[in-house]
């Protein structure tokens, strides 16, 4: 038995599934071990993969949002210049429209028919019957946040009921956006632009797992952004991030201060949140001179009262969830550390939406809502685009009512399905905060409104106490409110009553654009981010010397007389462990049989930090090596051990492992791959 698990020279990655609970990858492949030379030492090799960084035009960042999407750019040449995309068609009556809806719209044949006001738009004129036929998706970022098992096959249901896979849709809206951009850019520059021209940030939340964010990079190679053969050109930025990048930049008109005492802008902290807010919008508005944003080049001063080793949170709330990151300056260049990993959850503000449904389901009956939704799916789209304008007119002083439109067809299709009337049906729900106005409306308090905003805010007050406890973030200086979901009166006032106390609550202006605009800052200087934290620990399988007692016995593995212990699990990095930009971590390895011609170094993470076997709950494998070991090895001066160097670099949203023969300097290069293992 120990000589046929020992004879593993050819042994390829086939993948058997284990047996037992005590079953051993390593057997079942017939692993051709590697056991530790030495102990590991970390390389600060900042061999920046940023050093190359000027051979791009133009920096274009996509904010692939929940609810809204938008890009910006910015020429190399004037990095100061950053330049928002033109106004969308389309858009919403009071609703500003520097992003578009993340919609999409496929025909009948599941073809790219548009996106964004204009998916919406073509979708709602459709005929019933015809819309049916039709795929409309929207809201479906958030798919890749809630899917334990994401993969490239995870499936997406479009309004009218069909499947469709993720990794198309997702595609579709990313070659959408860089054809907009490339075509903007053309006619800026008055030639065509070529896509080699630039380099794309794609923004993500940083709570997502590994998988999510490496689907988002799958995407925008299947539309053509970059290759896999060209990584660089694309940069898979964390949301937070960018906003902090940003937020470090702005100066103190550019911004509304909650916890003020003294004026900002011009209006004393006694004005309220909301009216101060949307004065201050009125006032940008007016000194806007165009679409470009220019960024100041002076350190802003809020900057000027930032000291090296000062802290601050930037809580980034969107559509579909609410990230939290906080960072310490580091001067003199003011770059960033990250002091606690990115946490946040599914806090967006998609959660007040919920909440309506639920209403709708108690005042109407889930079966009609659910009906509803499958037979009418354009009228649904109204109904929440109607909700949508009133949402944002929800806050904290406000007195008078908030009217949401019915479509006629929810009152037609209410009495086919019922039988009585939509007025019936509120009369006799006991809701008794929603009335029917004689419009054809439904009418809210200001409270009931309240009450749906409270649940999601709640959960986002709740985290930031939390994250408050912690100690990496005790006397933190200010707290930076970013994000589409930060424009909510109520959710400013809620954070300024919790928080205000304990640091300088600060909005910027334009909120909704922050993470936009720091993406393209990001894009010019990637190194501006100094230190991470892994938000996995990452290391390798192993044979280990078998010693009596301290190791299990069902791990006992012999080769050619010696004791293994096996599947052990070599820790390369730990989660939450801080680790630079570029940072290489070198280990050294030597196959367990002399005369192994091949060797497989299977690559592993796990979110704990205290994992002892590649077999331990919740390690899974996300890469691997296999390295030649024939040639130039044997004759007289052959070493006794032959050194096999793991070298894994970290720091990035990505991750890359290298395995190098010494002796013959053969090398394999892997990328992490948590998508296909």
């Amino acid at each position: 038995m120990a000589d046929k698990e020992a004879a593993g020279g050819d042994a390829g990655p086939r993948e058997t599934a284990p047996t037992s609970a005590y079953s051993s990858p390593a057997r079942s492949l017939g692993d051709t071990g590697i056991t530790p030379l030495s102990p590991s030492h970390i390389v600060n090799d900042a061999d920046s993969s940023v050093a190359e960084q000027q051979t791009f035009l133009v920096v274009v960042a996509v904010d692939f949002g929940t609810t809204s999407s938008g890009y910006a750019y910015s020429f190399t040449k004037e990095p100061e210049c950053i330049h928002v995309m033109r106004r969308w068609e389309g858009g919403d009556p009071g609703v500003s429209s520097q992003k578009t809806p993340t919609t999409i719209l496929l025909t009948p044949e599941r073809k790219f028919h548009s996106f964004g006001y204009a998916a919406r738009d073509f979708y709602h004129d459709l005929d019933p019957t015809e819309a049916k036929q039709w795929l409309y998706l929207e809201k479906f970022k958030m798919k890749l946040h809630t899917t334990g098992d994401l993969t490239l096959d995870t499936e997406l249901t479009a309004a009218n009921g069909k499947k469709i896979k993720a990794l198309e849709i997702f595609a579709y809206a990313l070659q959408y956006f860089k054809e907009q951009a490339l075509k903007e850019l053309s006619d800026q520059a008055g030639s065509e632009f070529e896509n080699a021209d630039v380099r794309w940030v794609i923004t993500v939340p940083a709570i997502w797992k590994q998988p999510a964010k490496q689907f988002m990079r799958q995407a925008a190679y299947q539309a053509g952004l970059a290759s896999p053969e060209n990584a660089e050109q694309l940069i898979i930025a964390l949301e937070p991030e960018a906003a902090s990048i940003y937020c470090r930049k702005l100066r103190l008109h550019q911004m509304i201060e909650l916890s003020s005492k003294s004026a900002v802008n011009g209006y004393s902290s006694r004005d309220t949140v909301g009216a101060g807010f949307a004065q201050a919008k009125e006032h940008v508005r007016r000194n806007r001179q165009s679409r470009t944003f220019l960024v100041e080049n002076v350190i802003g001063e809020i900057w000027s009262e930032l000291e090296e080793g000062d802290k601050y949170v930037v809580v980034d709330s969107g559509g579909g969830t609410v990230d939290l990151t906080v960072h310490q300056i580091r001067l003199p260049e003011g770059h960033l550390k990250e002091l606690y990993k990115a946490t946040g959850g599914p806090y967006g503000s998609l959660g007040v939406d919920y909440e309506f449904e639920k209403l709708l389901c108690k005042i109407f009956g889930e079966d009609f809502i659910e009906q509803f939704k499958i037979k009418r799916p354009a009228a649904w789209v109204d109904l929440m685009i109607a909700f949508e304008s009133r949402k944002r007119a929800a806050a904290p002083d406000r007195t008078n009512p908030l009217n949401i439109t019915l479509p006629f067809s929810f009152i037609d299709y209410y009495k086919k399905f019922r039988g009585h009337s939509v007025e019936h049906a509120l009369r006799k729900s006991n809701v008794d905060f929603v009335k029917w106005s004689s419009q054809g409306m439904l009418r809210m308090s200001p409270d009931a409104m309240n009450a749906l905003f409270k649940p999601t805010i709640d959960s986002i007050i709740e985290h930031l106490r939390d994250l408050f406890q912690k100690p990496e973030v005790s006397a933190v200086k200010f707290l930076f409110l970013v994000g589409g979901f930060a424009e909510a009166p109520l959710l400013q006032q809620a954070v300024q009553a919790a928080f205000g106390d304990r640091c300088r609550i600060i909005i910027p202006q334009d909120v909704g654009l922050t993470i936009l605009k720091g993406a393209v800052l990001f894009g010019l200087d990637p190194a501006v981010i100094k230190v991470r934290r892994s938000p996995l620990t990452y290391g390798v399988g192993v044979l280990n010397r078998y010693v009596e007692g301290k190791h299990p016995p069902e791990k006992l593995l012999v080769k050619d007389g010696t004791r293994w212990c096996t599947d052990v699990f070599d820790k390369f990095i730990a989660a939450d462990q801080s680790v630079a930009l570029g940072e290489l971590v070198k280990r050294s390895y030597t196959p367990a049989k002399p005369s192994q011609l091949v060797i497989v170094i299977n690559v592993y993470s796990s979110e704990r930090d205290d994992v002892s076997f590649i077999t331990d709950p919740g390690v899974r494998k996300c890469g691997s090596l296999r390295l030649d070991l024939s040639g130039a090895a044997g004759g007289p001066a052959a070493p006794a051990r032959r050194e096999i160097q793991t070298l894994m670099q970290f720091g990035d949203t990505e991750i890359k492992a290298m395995a190098v023969d010494v002796a013959t300097s053969k090398s394999v290069k892997v990328g992490i791959d948590f998508l296909n293992y």
